[in-house]
């Protein structure tokens, strides 16, 4: 199900820039990838959340139990303990505990036109408590082009420049620390082809936190602006009702 991870070091994972990260191409094994790309679920068949506002557009889904089998070993694996020894080993942070409820991740695909504004992600689990530690996404994108866009971008903290840019090509996964200013995402809108989809596998890894939490410390997604976005209340009002939470629940 996984191949060798044992050659990559701490050290490639914390001196990732502008944050703690990395990006391992075919860390999982291509021939369950592809049953999965095979029998990625139809049009109609399941409900997603929909997520269609002015910064962001995409469907996600983490209704595992509904989807082939292949998706159920999947994300089964990468919540085990046996998987999270090995993420607290390549990225130091102790105590990681994996969400089997797949809270805000599982499957995520964009489609042409659709973008995810730079953004630095909630910050705690609302059922748990937990704090969020770490994601990871593993594309599904086979024949991706340079030229359909949808890269990860990594950002400084001071969000005044790129300085990472990750093509989710097919097998392709990135593992990065999330905190308050870990800000990331594709703010460009999608070029690609109507029939294609940006599709992409999202886990997350938490810890344990102790302390009483209050609705004011949790935020939702902090979406920021690009440098050169003209200043506009309208847009700034919005961005500060998603922190507190979603735009808009709807489903397909």
């Amino acid at each position: 199900m996984i191949n060798d991870y044992n050659s990559f070091k701490t050290e490639d994972f914390k001196n990732g820039k502008p944050f703690p990260h990395i990006v391992i191409d075919n860390l999982f094994d291509n021939k369950m990838l592809i049953e999965m790309i095979e029998n990625y679920p139809k049009d109609g068949s399941l409900k997603w959340w929909k997520y269609d506002n002015i910064f962001e557009k995409k469907l996600a889904l983490n209704d595992i139990n509904a989807l082939h089998n292949s998706y159920r070993l999947y994300f089964n694996f990468v919540n085990s303990i046996s998987f999270v020894k090995h993420l607290e080993k390549l990225t130091g942070i102790t105590d990681l505990i994996s969400d089997p409820s797949l809270h805000g991740g599982g499957l995520h695909r964009i489609r042409r036109g659709g973008k995810l504004d730079i953004h630095a992600d909630f910050n705690y689990h609302k059922v748990t408590g937990w704090r969020r530690r770490l994601n990871m996404i593993t594309f599904l994108n086979k024949d991706w082009k340079e030229e359909y866009g949808g890269h990860t971008e990594l950002w400084n903290k001071d969000m005044t420049k790129c300085i990472q840019k990750v093509l989710p090509i097919f097998g392709r996964t990135i593992i990065f620390e999330v905190d308050e200013d870990t800000w990331h995402g594709h703010p460009h809108p999608l070029a690609c082809p109507e029939n294609v989809e940006r599709r992409s596998l999202a886990t997350y890894y938490y810890t344990f936190h102790n302390n009483t939490l209050t609705d004011n410390d949790y935020i939702s997604t902090n979406y920021q602006k690009l440098p050169d976005d003209k200043a506009d209340k309208e847009v700034e009002y919005l961005r500060e009702l998603r922190r507190k939470g979603r735009l808009k629940d709807d489903t397909l």
